[in-house]
């Protein structure tokens, strides 16, 4: 139950009634994500003629489950007679570039490729902190001493303000 201005208690399904269709989705959202930790909202768009499209991804990927999941905690709880509505939920197109640090922590030990203001970088993630990535490669450099290369391996910190895209290399 939640305070109306009067004092009284209403229920919640009348508070989602004086919402607007984006409130009401954001709310019921909202809810469904704090009972799935493990998945994350990364894009929410409401067009003009009601079509809501969500973007989600999760710590361990998003599975068919998990998207019925989030598709039925909003539709069921949403009125048609009120107003027609149509509604997608899908997960991340690995194809597209990262939206959000979580993200980095998902693709740790795969290799990405960066865009920064200072140009493209490529590596395996090895580490995220609040502040930057880590990205390892391995180089071939000539010997000290004597003829011939080794391999060595580099790190290179990258700072999250530097990034402007990130995205997982695909193997084929």
């Amino acid at each position: 139950m939640e305070q109306s201005d009067m004092g009284t208690d209403v229920p919640y399904f009348y508070t989602l009634k004086r919402m607007s269709l984006k409130e009401k989705v954001e709310t019921l959202l909202k809810t469904a994500l704090e009972t799935r930790p493990d998945i994350f909202l990364l894009d929410l768009n409401i067009s003009d003629n009601n079509e809501i499209n969500l973007v989600i991804d999760g710590d361990k990927g998003v599975t068919i489950d998990d998207i019925v999941y989030i598709s039925r905690q909003i539709e069921h709880n949403l009125d048609r007679d009120e107003e027609d509505f149509a509604l997608t939920v899908s997960s991340f197109d690995i194809t597209k570039a990262f939206h959000q640090k979580r993200q980095f922590l998902k693709n740790l030990n795969r290799k990405i490729k960066v865009k920064t203001v200072n140009g493209e970088k490529e590596g395996v993630l090895t580490a995220v902190d609040d502040n930057k990535i880590i990205l390892e490669n391995k180089v071939r450099e000539p010997k000290k001493i004597g003829k011939g290369k080794i391999t060595v391996t580099k790190q290179e910190d990258i700072p999250f303000d530097q990034i402007k895209e990130a995205k997982v290399v695909l193997k084929f």
